[in-house]
């Protein structure tokens, strides 16, 4: 749930005076209590500012992400650093994961998705391709009629080795039956 600042600076006041506000319905209270507390430890170590909605869609250049890194290496917590520049703390910690492996290009970020199968392929959205004009149609006709003839040809040898096929099939089996027959003894009684 989302809490607006004047929200959270009303609860950490009453949380100074020892009383907690009515629980919001659908959370528990006890999550809610330790919400407080978590938003008590953030102003006391970054002041009151630090308790207002930051943009949690920006996108962060690598620079930005070396200086927060640099801020977890050189000693500051990584829970500190991470509210204090309005992110999560395990964003944060991926981050420097990262830069420990494979150093400052760990921060640069990645495309997503899986790679096209065919890279030289554009993209081309929602634009509609040009209507052809007399002579293009006129070929697209024709070459749709070639590729019409050339699938049935296709089909027609395709048909005609499966019977010479089946034909040098059946005349193995006749020729291994005669040779079964052959070689059968005969009684000599």
């Amino acid at each position: 749930m989302r809490y607006s600042y004047e929200f959270k600076r009303k609860c950490v006041e009453m949380y100074y005076r020892g009383e907690y506000p009515d629980t919001p319905d659908g959370i528990r209270s006890r999550s809610f209590h330790d919400k407080i507390r978590e938003w008590v430890r953030i102003e006391e170590s970054c002041g009151p500012e630090a308790l207002r909605n930051k943009c949690q869609y920006k996108e962060w250049t690598p620079e930005e992400r070396y200086a927060l890194v640099a801020r977890v290496l050189a000693g500051e917590s990584c829970r500190s650093v991470a509210v204090s520049a309005g992110i999560a703390s395990g964003q944060l910690y991926q981050w420097v994961h990262k830069y420990k492996i494979y150093g400052y290009n760990g921060l640069i970020p990645k495309q997503k998705g899986r790679k096209s199968r065919n890279p030289d392929m554009k993209k081309v959205g929602t634009r509609k391709p040009p209507k052809p004009d007399e002579s293009e149609y006129e070929e697209l006709i024709r070459l749709r009629a070639e590729n019409e003839y050339m699938k049935a040809e296709i089909e027609v040898i395709k048909k005609e080795i499966a019977l010479r096929e089946e034909k040098e099939a059946a005349r193995l089996k006749a020729k291994k039956q005669r040779s079964s027959r052959n070689s059968v003894p005969k009684d000599s009684n």
